[in-house]
């Protein structure tokens, strides 16, 4: 099993967990997350004053799925959340060794 965790834009959440859906994929974790790459920020004005955001609102999707859906995973993730400007995010891919469901105490594939 791997997981996945996929940094993309806010608004492109809804369409990525659309398309992961109509790929068998229906359980994820979502976060709000703030951070930056190579967008570096950008600078707003407030009340007359200029000041600096460094850290952009992102989203973070954390799946946990079987080696033979992740490479059609990674594919509608990437192809759904691109914009082709900077900031579009990135995926990291681990190793998952053990999943356990508190409630039932099944484990692993069964658990995902």
């Amino acid at each position: 099993m791997k997981k996945v965790e996929a940094i993309i834009k806010p608004f492109k959440l809804d369409d990525v967990r659309e398309s992961l859906a109509e790929i068998g994929i229906t359980g994820m974790t979502v976060s709000e997350v703030k951070g930056f790459g190579r967008q570096k920020g950008h600078t707003e004005l407030y009340r007359g004053a200029e000041y600096m955001v460094d850290f952009l609102p992102k989203v973070k999707i954390e799946l946990v799925i079987q080696d033979d859906l992740l490479e059609q995973a990674i594919d509608v993730i990437v192809d759904t959340a691109r914009t082709g400007k900077i900031g579009d995010g990135k995926i990291f891919v681990t190793e998952v060794e053990r999943v356990i469901r508190i409630r039932t105490g099944e484990e692993n594939e069964e658990a995902v």
